[in-house]
This record gives structure tokens, C-alpha cells and sequence, in this order.
């Protein structure tokens, strides 16, 4: 290490890339085996992984009890610590099941997914329609097969990644049935544009991303920075909003898609009302299975004037 460390700057530099490059590439032909294998052996080995690296020190573990310490501050710390565990695991498990959801052919994920669906998907006079996703591990693999079962273009707005190699993949990944990826920070006038032209568009507004077009409203009683661009959208384009969440079956029997009845009288003349309206209904829906929930983002990390951080 020591030898490293003396080397020229521009050599050093020069060698991190490599070795950022070479540990990518693995990750990416990691990804491309496991996309081949059985899923109940790629989910076994993610499952066996995030037990793994649940054992190591970790930031994020503590994102999760922190998270659950302030949404169910009635619960026993025994039991908060099992579902902390849980949900690393889960956690993990996800991002090595991106292989099946990725690189998989939509004839395995026909037999993984199980769908029920209050929305005709198929319907060819189906009204301008957001389909609304929740941060639930099973999200990638819901959002994908949505695509797929519309059997039409649709917008889905995404998060860039900060590598550039795993970005790419995704995006190739996520618009392989017909989506056009939208990066969120540039996605409100091309959402309104298709959803004029009828064609669904896809986002999720449970996440934390700083105060711009968001207020605080409660989630499980805590003050939680949170978009309240989804019922302005809506209204805009005349769009009616149907949420959907997937979830993890047990026993690597794959997952559960559920689309939901598009919400009536909704949006409202309230945009605050109608975004806790929305967490309302994320909290009525993470009680059956707090560990599927995404824990691991810092959901409060933004907060109200005054308050001190709470990571």
C-alpha cells in the first residue's frame, strides 16, 4: 500500500480507473451468468450475499434502523432489528436479481411475475394514465413487466447512475419493451407531452430529492421532504393516477404485480392533501411488509428549517 501511495499522481489516478473499470466489468459479467442460471439460485445467492455484508459495518445498516426507529418508534428494538437485517438482505438480493429483470428473456419473467391488475392494460382508448410506483425492493422487476404488458411506448422517468457503463445498461435494460427513459431532472414537459398524446408514463414520487418542487408531509408521522409535482402533473394533463407495487413472494417463488384502480377524485384543488394522500397509502401498504420497503435511502435526510439532520 505504502509502494501506492508513492506513486505519481497522474499514475495513481491512471490505476484507480483501471481498477474502477476492471471491478465494473466484473460486476456487469456477474450480472450476464446469473441472467442464465435458475432464479431461485440467483435469488439464493443474493439473499446469501446481503446476510454476508449485513455482517460488515456498514452506513447504510444504519440508515435502515434509524429509518425504522423514527416510523415505528412503538415497535421493540428486537424487532426492528430483525426487520433491519431483513431488509439489507432484500436489499441486496435486488440489486443481483437486476440480472433476470435485465438480461433475462421476457419468457422467464412471464413465469416469475404474477399479475393482478384493476386496469386494462391492453385497452386501446385507455386515458391519459400515470402509473404510479412505490420504492418497494420489488420496483425494477414491476416497472419493467408494466412496460411489457402495456404493449405500447410509454414514458418511465429514472434516476441516472453515477457510472456510466451501469447507466447505459440500464437504460438498454429498462426501455428493451418499449419505454423512453426520462431522466428526473428533465422530465416535466416531455411527461406532459406524451400524456397529451395518450401514451402512459411511469414515475415514482417517494423519495427524497431536496426541496425543490416538494414539501414536508408526513410519512409515519415524521416531517419527509416530498415531491408534490405528481398531483400538478396529473391536473395538467388531464391524466388519471393508478398506483402499482410489486412484491417479493416468499420462497423464491418470484413476485406479485398489483395494479391498483386509478384513485378517484384525485388530483384535488390541494396539492399538500393529495401528496399525503400518497404516503398514506405507501404506509397502508408497507404494513404487511416492512422489510420490502426501501429503508436503506435516507428518507429524512432533507429537513425542516431548523431541525438538525438526522443521519
Amino acid at each position: 500500500m505504502n509502494f501506492l501511495r508513492s506513486l505519481p499522481s497522474r499514475t495513481w489516478r491512471a490505476l484507480q480507473r483501471a481498477l474502477k473499470w476492471l471491478a465494473v466489468s466484473l460486476a456487469i459479467g456477474l450480472l450476464q451468468v446469473l441472467a442464465h442460471l435458475p432464479y431461485g439460485l440467483t435469488a439464493r445467492f443474493g439473499a446469501a450475499l446481503g446476510a454476508l455484508l449485513y455482517l460488515l459495518p456498514s452506513k447504510r445498516k444504519n440508515i435502515i434502523q434509524k429509518n425504522l426507529e423514527l416510523c415505528f418508534p412503538h415497535w421493540s428494538i428486537e424487532r426492528r432489528k430483525v426487520v433491519a437485517a431483513r431488509h439489507f438482505q432484500h436489499a441486496i438480493r435486488s440489486f443481483v436479481e437486476r440480472s433476470v429483470q435485465w438480461l433475462a428473456p421476457a419468457e422467464k419473467l412471464e413465469k416469475l411475475i404474477q399479475v393482478e391488475s384493476e386496469v386494462d392494460l391492453t385497452d386501446p382508448h385507455l386515458p391519459p394514465t400515470i402509473f404510479l410506483g412505490f420504492h418497494f425492493v420489488g420496483l425494477e422487476a414491476g416497472a419493467l413487466f408494466l412496460n411489457y404488458l402495456l404493449q405500447r411506448p410509454c414514458g418511465s422517468v429514472f434516476q441516472p447512475m453515477s457510472n456510466e457503463r451501469i447507466d447505459n445498461l440500464a437504460i438498454k435494460a429498462r426501455s428493451r419493451f418499449g419505454a423512453t427513459m426520462l431522466p428526473r431532472t428533465d422530465s416535466a414537459r416531455a411527461l406532459l407531452r406524451m400524456l397529451h398524446k395518450r401514451i402512459p408514463v411511469m414515475l415514482g414520487s417517494d423519495m427524497d430529492h431536496g426541496l425543490g418542487n416538494s414539501a414536508f408531509v408526513p410519512f409515519f408521522n415524521v416531517p419527509a421532504c416530498t415531491l408534490i409535482s405528481l398531483p400538478r402533473l396529473a391536473k395538467a394533463a388531464h391524466a388519471q393516477v393508478a398506483p402499482f407495487i410489486c412484491e417479493v413472494l416468499p420462497r423464491y417463488q418470484g413476485y406479485k404485480l398489483r395494479i391498483f384502480a386509478p384513485w378517484s377524485d384525485y388530483p384535488s384543488d390541494d396539492p399538500i392533501a393529495d401528496t399525503r394522500r400518497m404516503n398514506a397509502f405507501i404506509e397502508e401498504h408497507i404494513a404487511p411488509i416492512p422489510e420490502q420497503y426501501y429503508w436503506i435511502h435516507r428518507r429524512f435526510k432533507t429537513r425542516p428549517p431548523g431541525e438538525a439532520g438526522l443521519y
